[in-house]
């Protein structure tokens, strides 16, 4: 399957969405951009000290993302990005509008138990409250598919995939550019 469209791969942290994006990307045949490589330093430290971001210091990069999908337009590509509000999306989806969102899913449980083992990772798994706090799932009329996290990430790959092929057409006349959000 290949993809004009770009798809973020979007969750609460350790969901796997650095491991799934790149994943997903080889399935369907573009290029995967790491989410947090478009993080300003300043974001970086305060994640680091265990601080989650605010609206204001996301706004950059959620612009920084959109325009790396606004670039691949009729292309295709996969990004990884929280986006766990609805006002980030709306950000996404005005910087790049055609781009659908594969919402990675699981249980507290089971992605604490996946963020206690990962090494060398600038978010603690003191945050991960704050993210699921913050979480506001798909819209009915946001373009993109839950996917469970649950199994190895080749199964969660293949679940993707699926659920992007079943949406895809539905998208493939693209969503109207929606009003942009205002920073604070």
């Amino acid at each position: 399957m290949r993809t004009p469209h770009v798809v973020v791969v979007m969750g609460v942290a350790g969901t796997g969405k650095t491991t799934i994006g790149p994943l997903l990307a080889a399935q369907l045949g573009v290029p995967y951009a790491e989410g947090d490589d478009f993080h300003p330093e300043a974001n970086i430290a305060k994640m680091s000290a265990g601080t989650p971001l605010t609206d204001d210091d996301r706004w950059p990069w959620l612009d920084a993302l959109g325009s790396w999908a606004d670039g691949r337009a009729g292309l295709g590509g996969v990004v990884s990005s929280s986006a766990l509000k609805r006002s980030y999306r709306d950000r996404l989806r005005y910087v790049a509008p055609g781009i659908v969102f594969v919402h990675l899913t699981g249980s507290r449980e089971l992605i604490e138990e996946r963020m206690s083992q990962r090494q060398g990772h600038f978010m603690p798994t003191a945050l991960l409250d704050s993210q699921f706090a913050t979480l506001q799932p798909l819209g009915p009329d946001e373009d993109g598919v839950a996917v469970d996290v649950a199994g190895s990430p080749e199964e969660i790959t293949e679940r993707a995939v699926t659920a992007l092929r079943a949406l895809v057409p539905a998208a493939a006349g693209g969503a109207p550019r929606p009003p942009q959000p205002s920073p604070r």
